[in-house]
């Protein structure tokens, strides 16, 4: 409570810390303070503006796994943007999640596949090793299209493929199309994902997994 006197918050002020989550490390509740700290004790310092961060909260039930994707500001908006030469853009959530503690990495991997396994059970397919089995591309032009409500012709892609340039060119095609539907993913390789590599298969079903919660969001059935 001194902190917050100090920090000059008035009590209607949304507080987003507290010594609980101080305690048990939080990151996003440690820069909340970090950033009051600096506008109170160092107003000169100036701040990056209108900093945001994509927050996957991830709730375990009997139901499986639920998550939703929360937007949290950090900064407000300034007209000094443009005198600022700190830079938020390029920032990549999932390079920041894998800098994490394992067991904080793994919660997102599993809300992941549950979200894969979920759009993929209608056509009766699971996923257990999401590098593995989307090495291909196969799986991923399935979950594209079931997501996006299209059908991908079967003699646009190997279905079967056989060869790394048969997956290659799967995962090209995965990758224009993905484009097309303006999720943008730079320094992204068809041989990334064939070489199971695990920040580009996490970079894809991220994008993938935003925008379908996004779009439940606004279009709520």
């Amino acid at each position: 409570e001194e902190l917050n006197k100090r920090l000059g918050l008035q009590d209607s002020s949304p507080i987003k810390w507290n010594v609980k989550l101080i305690h048990n490390k939080d990151l996003l509740a440690t820069i909340h303070l970090l950033v009051a700290m600096v506008k109170a004790f160092q107003p000169e310092l100036i701040l990056p503006p209108n900093v945001k961060v994509e927050v996957v909260a991830v709730e375990v039930g009997k139901n499986g796994i639920k998550s939703e994707v929360q937007t949290e500001i950090l900064t407000e908006d300034s007209s000094a943007a443009s005198d600022s030469s700190v830079s938020t853009e390029g920032v990549d959530p999932i390079e920041q999640l894998l800098k994490l503690e394992a067991n904080k990495v793994n919660t997102v991997k599993k809300a992941l596949l549950h979200f894969v396994n979920q759009n993929l059970a209608t056509l009766g397919l699971q996923v257990a090793d999401m590098d593995k089995q989307l090495a291909d591309g196969v799986i991923l032009l399935l979950l594209i299209g079931q997501l996006e409500g299209f059908f991908i012709p079967l003699f646009s892609f190997h279905l079967t493929p056989v060869s790394d340039s048969e997956m290659i060119q799967n995962v090209a095609l995965a990758l224009e199309l993905l484009d097309d539907m303006g999720l943008q993913l730079s320094n992204i390789d068809p041989q990334d994902i064939v070489s199971q590599d695990t920040t580009a298969t996490l970079k894809v079903l991220y994008a993938l997994f935003k925008k379908h919660k996004r779009q439940m969001r606004e279009d709520p059935v």
